[in-house]
């Protein structure tokens, strides 16, 4: 492997197209997504209503952001039942696909965490040092504590997921300076250092992922050739060892929370050594 290169291999072995078939679909879902907030502001279009934080898709489906939902409690804001219909939606989908699937699949946020990741790489940037893992869960502490004692959703104010949303529509402000500087951070200052470690969205969804259906599995791990590639592209590396090398556990499904199910180990990795698909198919090949 090339650290500043991973995945040439499988491109070789594979072909671009398949070599990057997951990627490409998240890139796709993201853009859609985002898109469909857009062009009601900009043509107005009102496919969706909101943001990312609660909205109403064509005037019937509520969606409301588990992480906001939480803050309304704590705020001592009594929610509408709209809010707690679509909370239980959000709850349900995420239960069975995964909670950090919203990170890799949905969150606009993930595109620019995974440019810098990539302009880190291509730089050969080293060093930095980014917080531990569980800050995420500090944080999200923090801001519930802030809001129950204030009765103010103060995370909202500085929301980078909001912020990028707000930017797109009406133009240069705070919300680029925060686009920005998660941006920088992740580049200059700690790799994958918002998303892994700090950001407080995903720590809830990561709560959610314990339990879900959808997961990545190393099920041909007698294939893995040690590239490491699959640990120079996944989100949150730490994920994949267990599974992969057999340490803690016997079974190759990698069970972890955290793990965001981006599939990008799957399309790295010249031997096929992962797939995606159920957490109860343990078996290998």
């Amino acid at each position: 492997m090339s650290a500043q290169h991973p995945g040439r291999d499988a491109v070789v072995a594979k072909g671009w197209l398949r070599a990057h078939k997951w990627l490409l679909m998240r890139r796709s879902m993201q853009i859609g997504i985002l898109a469909m907030f857009l062009v009601g502001p900009w043509f107005g279009w009102w496919i969706v209503k909101g943001n990312l934080a609660a909205s109403r898709t064509l005037e019937v489906l509520p969606l409301t952001d588990p992480f906001v939902f939480l803050q309304m409690l704590a705020a001592r804001h009594v929610p509408e039942m709209k809010a707690v219909i679509g909370v239980l939606i959000v709850l349900g989908f995420y239960l069975l696909v995964g909670g950090r699937v919203f990170c890799s699949w949905v969150c606009p946020m993930n595109v620019v965490t995974d440019a810098a990741s990539w302009l880190r790489r291509r730089l050969g940037l080293k060093g930095g040092h980014a917080p531990h893992a569980a800050t995420r869960y500090g944080v999200l502490v923090a801001v519930l504590m802030t809001t129950a004692l204030t009765g103010v959703q103060v995370w909202e104010w500085v929301n980078p997921v909001s912020m990028l949303q707000r930017g797109l529509i009406f133009g240069f402000g705070l919300a680029w300076v925060i686009v920005v500087g998660v941006f920088v951070y992740d580049l200059m200052l700690a790799g994958r250092g918002w998303c892994a470690h700090l950001c407080p969205a995903g720590a809830t969804y990561a709560l959610l992922g314990r339990w879900s259906l959808w997961r990545v599995a190393a099920n041909r791990r007698s294939a893995c050739n040690d590239c490491m590639d699959c640990f120079a592209v996944c989100p949150e590396p730490q994920v994949i060892r267990p599974a992969l090398k057999a340490l803690g556990q016997q079974h190759p499904v990698i069970l972890d929370s955290h793990c965001t199910n981006c599939g990008r180990c799957v399309d790295v990795c010249s031997q096929n050594v992962f797939r995606l698909g159920s957490r109860f198919n343990r078996s290998e090949q």
